[in-house]
């Protein structure tokens, strides 16, 4: 292919190629096709025989199908183009030097029987190949085949997509430069000169970047199908590399010389592994030195190995050290891994296998998978899968220390949804091939339906008679629903359905749907004597519908619709509401209530049962139906195992019925799927092959085999023109359908121009017929253009991008048979039920933004597209044909043939599903998660065919329930959560504890691995310029390359963008950055796939904004969190800050919006002072003025005031007002508006407190209070700012800014009293044996020992204020035994603010100062004021509450007993601020009040009060109010206890 060598000639080579990809050429086509098309051109330019107007009219042929297609300006503009690449003709030279020469070029490709490129897909036995040989000498093309045909894969699994990524790739790696590829492979300067860039001795040197913990295993296993061999072997092999010298006096490998090297890895690997060698031994260093590190598991080990390559002999050693240390390596390991596809390409042409890249070892990987030549579906018992559950629930002592992490990227399948693990399809007899030019058929005759004697259709009429108006117009269910009426309609077991498209699946859902009903059906609902109106009031109020929720889920958004439209209609009436819940459509809590059936995408039903939220509803779901679940081979299966395993879990842990109904096309492996859904084998699962289908299905598979990817595309039209002519013949109408809606106009007249030149448009619309009088005279009521150009002659176009008048015309003609062949898109096949003859899918490519390239499509669309073959009421069988690669045959007869195994693609995003379990609380270690592991897919297939999945049969053996296998999943899953900081894993107890970022990442449905990327690389002062470049980053859009049709588009792009765009546009992140703001500036792109890939990045754009904001919000950064919520809503409105934000309204013209615009010297705040008049000479239409002026006022608007208290020198009290300013309009706003409440700092850029305030339709007239506190910052700032943004409107903000310039702080707090190193006191400081019998301990502790002089050797008033369990009780019995021994006319009263605290102390003081007490002396009061007062009198230590001593002391001046307290202890006084606080605070001033008094008149002893608290900030306030001196107060720290504390705070989201 040629390659433009220098500026100029690129420049030409990028227009002409973006020239070619417009619209109006060849449009919308994979790289490789449009790049073949520019050589097909540039040889016609170059041609020295042609004259320019041979030249015009042959290219306008080759690009257009007719000759004036293209103008002379633009065949001038090729001309110059042409002779700007005047490196061309060097490139011919080339080429013709080339000794063999390349068919490729010469494009005959007759010579060979299949691109090596390609590869063998169809196989036929040996002797038929023989027989072919001489069949295709003597000119026939069609050959019958024995009974059995087999496909075989062969070593071609290469598809066609790669082939042009490895193109472009190629192309991109030697635009490189040379710095770079320095950078790369190491400083070539540093290397002999004996060796190339790169090479040591024509073996490639290795990145550091390549080579990870199981880069050896890996190597190995190419060769080694047993896992545990594999991994012993590698520690041996990298025991021999090991570069350090052996300990001094021993002999070992260590150090070794390179001929020991290489003699010890000879005799492990043996010489059928000498390339092996020769690799190793070239990086010997850096093999050793990356596996060692990445081995390491502490830091003595990796300083070990650090220090071993720093002293290496070579140098090796030391460069390798650096390249690790090197940040810029990471940046450019794209550009490497591209130059290593390079060398091989190069070896590959050179014929030279001296060394195998990465793409060679994956594709070898497949190669461990045995035992896969015959796959015999195996039913695991859903029972044993419980009973597994058990045991390891039991079993959880296992720790997970034994685990290993496992490397995920060479587990999961590289082909995704395109994987084939079955190694040979066999076909159906009488099958047979054909081979013409440039493609090979092979044809798979219809299966017929034969009905077995004695079957039997269940009549609608002997269902209940409630249930017929579900079936209104029906009299008879068909075979499949005959046979599943009893279980889906009378039974609530879970059901497996597998059946052709068009068997009647939406039924056998339906009578699960009634079952449900039945089941909350009321008493005597249908009595017999009562006489009904009509239908609508036969069932009302017979249900209780209330009490349930349906949920179906289907794969698509057009099939949701779909599903909607049809149970709407026939569950009406029965009162049922069904509703759509999608990706943009979201329901409120009132709709949800009054929903009974909620249809919506896996994704969907994911996020919303990943959410606590949605637990409401989801409790009342009694029945989900799966639609399509054989999706779970596709890359979106995990979220159906995700959901699937949660809804079992679910109805295990609470106990309430989930009914599961899975829905599928047919598959092989259906046993799988139904012990995943817990389907019962022998009643709940149903099989229904092909002869099940409503109309016979005979099917022909075209592989193109031509090598020049122009000429393939242009074959493509010629074979459809074969075809439709061939079924014309026989007056069948044909749907071709095609991958996009411009390609649908251009096959359609592609069609029409090969008929009109072969003069044979009779075939499709007969010359004066019926027909052709009544296209034209539909023609003149078309408004597309396309279909105006082919109508007439029999054509017909249909996509979603016509009028829906274009649409329903074309679907009615066709319906009415004047249409012969029609070419349309998939949306026909999922929305519209219009059936055909014949359906030809033309090409199986697929232009796919998440993955960046142009792939296979999915085995959902092609089964849907062919389910349109065939129309029950006409026909006996319908045709079905695929045209695709000659290598994708095989997967396209295994899918089509039953043949296709169902895989798990769960690994490849395994670690994001289990974060979510994790947020969701389902898991909580890891032992929980090896158990949610056995819910999954995976699990029932690892099973199966544990090789496929990297288990080695030795392996499966010895652990027959995979526990092992599981550990080492999630142990590994767990570990990349913890390395992207999503969730804290304790290696040693398995525990597993979500962070805030991880449910940022749950909520949000990002990546681990973009969360990692935003957790390193978010700052809080980052610009528009630095938050676009880390948004194009994102591991979700890492598939999206650049392609060369593209460039010279993206670099106008880049002009017309508002925010510059540092990097180069030939850069994927500045794609990125580009397509997302030409997406909110509406910029019109020509390029389908520019097109595709801006409508998948901004599907994700407002979702990563909005984590990015709670990321913010978290880390408390103003400035980036009003910047991503702006872009949220920019994303979501389409405008920018900089436009007016009326333009946030539907209704507001473009002319009237710009003219808004224009007036920049009025701020928006000035608009809501202008009258209607005002507005309307503002934008210069009067009549406008009246629609702005109300749209002005409907723009949420809040009024902010605030009153605000310090509470302490570092709380303060915000009491904050809203007022809604503006008119709310429930259609405008919604039923709520969300506000977010920030409270910045005096700079802005510090969020001090966030909280969400929710301003709902009922009281958008009241004013609203929010109280919350925020912290005082030290030193004072002058003020800080209250901030109220709206969540979902631009430039919706009042700011109020709080002074504290008159603001009087409380005074600063005292330290806390400090715990002093004092020896112990014994108990025998107490003097008194009777006291020291109190006590079964022999010392007091410190805080006791410190406290302990001033309560028992003074009679001073004191507070003590210590955490719980420091003892503070003995220290009050020190005031006690005090009081006891000098003044034995003394009363104590014991007071504490809760009675069990009371009671609990009598308990303890009776039987200790009981028993040196006489009986009678130590009392607890009742509450009861006679009695009590009694009591008094006599005892010497009362024990009450606050309440009761507040009875009792009221009338303290005529009560002698209360008078005569001498001792008051308070217990819990830091209740004081709780609810008996008051209580507490009035007897405690009495008392104070009694012992004030009684001092003044010297009347009795001295009333002392000893106190009890927990630590207090304002204790010595506290102490002065009950008159405790300085002395007398110790307040200790919280931290200051007996035994030390651990408290963590686990905050969470509201």
């Amino acid at each position: 292919m040629y390659r433009p060598t220098h500026p100029a000639s690129r420049s030409a080579y990028e227009t002409l190629l973006n020239l070619i990809s417009s619209k109006q050429y060849l449009g919308n086509q994979p790289t490789s096709i449009l790049q073949s098309a520019v050589e097909e051109v540039l040889q016609t330019l170059k041609d020295g025989y042609l004259k320019d107007p041979e030249r015009k009219d042959s290219i306008s042929r080759l690009l257009t199908g007719k000759r004036d297609g293209i103008t002379d300006a633009v065949f001038a503009q090729m001309v110059q183009m042409g002779k700007n690449m005047d490196d061309y003709e060097d490139y011919i030279k080339r080429v013709s030097g080339n000794t063999n020469g390349d068919d490729d070029e010469n494009g005959d490709g007759k010579d060979k029987s299949v691109d090596e490129e390609m590869g063998v897909a169809v196989v036929f036995d040996d002797s038929d190949e023989e027989d072919d040989e001489n069949i295709r000498d003597d000119g026939e093309e069609r050959s019958d085949v024995n009974e059995d045909v087999v496909v075989d894969v062969g070593d071609s699994s290469s598809d066609e997509g790669d082939g042009n990524e490895d193109g472009e790739n190629l192309q991109e790696a030697n635009d490189i430069g040379a710095d770079e590829e320095r950078i790369v492979q190491g400083k070539a300067s540093d290397r002999s000169k004996g060796e190339g860039k790169g090479k040591k001795g024509g073996v490639r040197i290795l990145s550091v970047y390549e080579i990870d913990a199981h880069y050896l295993q890996r190597r190995l296993a190419l060769t080694l199908d047993d896992a545990e061999e594999c991994a012993r072997l590698a520690d041996q092999v990298l025991g021999v590399l090991d570069i350090r010298p052996p300990p001094s006096g021993e002999k070992g490998s260590s150090g070794t010389s390179l001929r020991e090297c290489e003699n010890q890895l000879l005799v492990l690997l043996g010489f059928e592994r000498f390339d092996l060698i020769k690799t190793l031994l070239a990086n010997r260093a850096r093999i050793w030195g990356c596996v060692s590190l990445k081995r390491a598991t502490d830091e003595v080990t990796r300083d070990a190995v650090e220090t071993a390559l720093m002293e290496e002999e070579t140098g090796e050693g030391r460069r390798t050290l650096e390249e690790l240390r090197s940040r810029s390596m990471a940046e450019d390991w794209k550009g490497e891994r591209m130059k290593t596809v390079q060398d091989t390409l190069r070896k590959k042409e050179r014929g030279d296998g001296t060394d195998e890249s990465p793409d060679d070892i994956v594709g070898k990987e497949s190669k461990m998978s045995k035992a896969l030549d015959s796959i015999k579906v195996q039913s695991v018992n859903v029972e044993d899968l419980k009973d597994v559950a058990m045991e390891e629930a039991v079993d959880g002592s296992d720790d997970n220390r034994n685990a290993r992490e496992l490397d995920f990227d060479s587990l999961a399948f590289r082909e995704g949804s395109h994987t084939m693990s079955n190694k040979k399809c066999d076909l159906p007899d009488k099958s047979w091939r054909a081979m013409k030019p440039g493609y090979e058929e092979v044809h798979v005759p219809a299966v017929r339906s034969v009905a077995p004697p004695g079957e039997r259709l269940v009549p609608i009429a002997e269902l209940p008679s409630w249930t017929h108006d579900a079936f209104a117009g029906m009299t008879m269910l068909n075979r499949v629903q005959s046979k599943m009426a009893e279980v889906a309609l009378r039974t609530s077991e879970n059901i497996l359905l597998c059946a052709p498209t068009g068997a009647g699946k939406t039924n056998v859902a339906m009578l699960s749907i009634l079952n449900v009903l039945g089941q909350y059906q009321k008493e005597n609902a249908y009595g017999e004597d009562v006489a009904y109106d009509d239908k609508a009031s036969k069932h009302e109020g017979n249900f209780d519908l209330s009490s349930f929720k349906i949920i179906y889920v289907a794969p698509m958004k057009a099939l949701v619709q779909e599903v909607v439209k049809n149970f709407s209609k026939r569950l009406s009436p029965y009162g049922i509401t069904v509703r759509e819940l999608s990706g943009d459509s979201n329901l409120t809590r009132q709709q949800i209530s009054e929903t009974q059936m909620i249809v919506t995408t896996p994704e969907k039903w994911d996020i919303v049962t990943r959410q606590g939220e949605g637990r409401a509803y989801t409790q009342l779901v009694r029945l989900v139906i799966i639609d399509e679940i054989h999706l779970l081979h596709d890359d979106r299966g995990p979220v159906l195992e995700s959901i699937v395993a949660r809804a079992i879990r679910q109805v295990e842990t609470t106990a309430e019925p989930v009914r599961l109904v899975g829905l599928s096309a047919t598959l092989p492996n259906y046993a799988d799927v139904a012990t995943f859904l817990r389907v019962k084998p022998d009643s709940g699962m149903f099989f229904f092959d092909h002869s099940y289908r409503p109309v016979p299905l005979q099917m022909q598979y075209v592989g193109i085999t031509e090598r020049n990817a122009f000429r393939r595309f242009q074959l493509q039209n010629e074979i459809c023109y074969e075809k439709a002519t061939s079924q014309r013949k026989n007056g069948n109408q044909m749907l071709i359908f095609v991958h996009s809606r411009a390609e649908t106009g251009k096959t359609a007249k592609a069609l029409r121009d090969l008929a009109l030149e072969r003069d044979e448009l009779n075939f499709f619309v007969r010359e004066g017929g019926a027909t052709q009088e009544i296209l034209r005279e539909e023609l003149g009521t078309v408004k597309n253009a396309d279909l105006k150009e082919v109508l007439p002659f029999g054509f017909a176009i249909h996509h979603a991008g016509m009028a829906r008048a274009d649409r329903e015309l074309v679907e009615d003609l066709f319906a009415d048979g004047h249409i012969a062949v029609l070419c349309c898109t998939a949306t026909l096949a999922w929305g519209v039920n219009l059936p055909a003859h014949a359906v030809i899918i033309k090409g199986t490519q697929i232009y796919d933004p998440s993955k960046g390239r142009w792939a296979e499509l999915s085995p959902l669309d092609v089964l849907q597209m062919l389910g349109r073959a065939g129309r029950p009421q006409y026909d006996t069988e319908g045709e079905g044909i695929i045209m695709t690669a000659h290598s994708e045959l095989q997967y396209y007869l295994s899918l089509t043939n039953l043949q296709l195994p169902v895989e798990s693609q769960m690994i490849k995003t395994l670690p994001d599903h289990l974060n979510a379990e994790i947020v969701l609380g389902t898991i909580q270690n890891i032992s929980e998660a090896v158990d949610w592991m056995s819910y999954t897919f995976l699990y029932v297939r690892m099973l199966q065919n544990p090789n496929l999945y990297g288990i080695s049969d030795k392996a499966a053996g010895e652990d027959p329930t995979l526990k092992r296998r599981r550990m080492d999943l999630v142990h590994t899953a767990a570990c990349m959560l913890e390395r992207s900081h999503l969730v804290r894993y304790d290696r040693r107890s398995g525990a597993l504890h979500s962070t805030p970022l991880g449910r940022i990442s749950s909520q949000y449905y990002i990546s681990h691995s973009s969360m990692a990327l935003y957790s390193r690389h978010l700052c809080p002062n980052m610009a528009d310029i630095d938050l676009l470049r880390l948004f194009s980053m994102s591991g979700e859009f890492a598939h999206i390359t650049v392609r060369e049709e593209e460039k010279l588009e993206l670099s106008k792009l880049a002009t017309r963008v508002p925010i510059p765009v540092k990097e180069s546009p030939n850069e994927p992140s500045a794609k990125i950055n580009i397509l997302l703001q030409a997406y909110i500036s509406r910029l019109r792109l020509d390029g389908f796939a520019l097109v595709s890939d801006m409508a998948f990045i901004q599907q994700s754009a407002a979702r990563i904004m909005r984590a990015i904001f709670e990321i913010s919000l978290r880390r408390g950064w103003s400035g980036l969190a009003k910047l991503t919520l702006a872009f949220a809503n920019m994303v979501a409105y389409r405008i920018w800050r900089s436009q007016s934000p009326l333009r946030q309204f539907k209704n507001v013209p473009e002319i009237v919006a710009r003219k808004l615009e224009r007036k920049s010297d009025i701020e928006w705040a000035r608009y809501a002072d202008l009258t209607p008049s005002d507005l309307g000479e503002l934008v210069g239409v009067p009549k406008m003025g009246r629609t702005l002026h109300k749209l002005v006022h409907q723009f949420p608007k809040l009024e902010l005031s605030a009153h605000i208290q310090p509470i302490t020198r570092s709380i303060l009290r915000v009491e904050l007002s809203l007022v809604p300013d503006f008119e709310f309009d429930i259609k405008v706003h919604g039923y709520l508006q969300l506000f977010h409440i920030i409270v910045e700092d005096v700079n802005g850029e510090s969020i001090l407190h966030h909280e969400m305030f929710l301003l709902k339709n009922t009281g958008a007239e009241e004013e609203h209070t929010v109280v919350f506190t925020v912290n005082i910052l030290d030193p004072l700032p002058p003020s800080y700012f209250i901030r109220v943004i709206s969540d979902r409107w631009l430039h919706s903000e009042a700011v109020l800014p709080i002074s504290f310039n008159k603001m009087i702080l409380p005074a600063k707090f005292y330290p806390p009293t400090e715990l002093l190193d004092l020896q112990p006191l014994p108990i025998s400081v107490l003097g008194e044996s009777a006291f020291i019998k109190l006590y079964n301990f022999t010392e007091f502790n410190p805080i006791q020992t410190q406290t302990f002089h001033h309560l028992f050797k003074t009679d001073k008033n004191c507070l003590i204020c210590a955490p719980s369990g420091s003892g503070k009780s003995a220290c009050a019995e020190f005031a006690l035994m005090r009081m006891l021994v000098n003044d034995p006319q003394g009363k104590c009263v014991y007071v504490a603010p809760k009675q069990e605290t009371a009671s609990n102390t009598f308990s303890d003081w009776i039987s200790r100062f009981g028993s040196i007490l006489r009986p009678g002396q130590v009392v607890q009061l009742s509450g009861e004021i006679t009695p009590d007062l009694k009591m008094i009198a006599e005892a010497k230590i009362i024990i009450c509450t606050a309440k009761q001593w507040d009875a009792i002391s009221r009338r303290w001046r005529q009560r002698k007993a209360v008078q005569a307290v001498t001792l008051f202890i308070v217990d819990d006084l830091h209740f004081l601020g709780g609810d008996v606080g008051p209580t507490m605070e009035v007897i405690l001033s009495r008392m104070r009040f009694i012992s004030t008094q009684k001092q003044q008149k010297n009347d009795g002893g001295l009333l002392r009060m000893v106190s009890l608290s927990a630590s207090l900030a304002n204790a010595r306030e506290v102490g002065e109010w009950i008159g405790v001196s300085s002395k007398g107060l110790f307040n200790f720290s919280p931290k200051v206890r007996p035994i030390p504390l651990e408290i963590y705070f686990h905050s969470f989201d509201q």
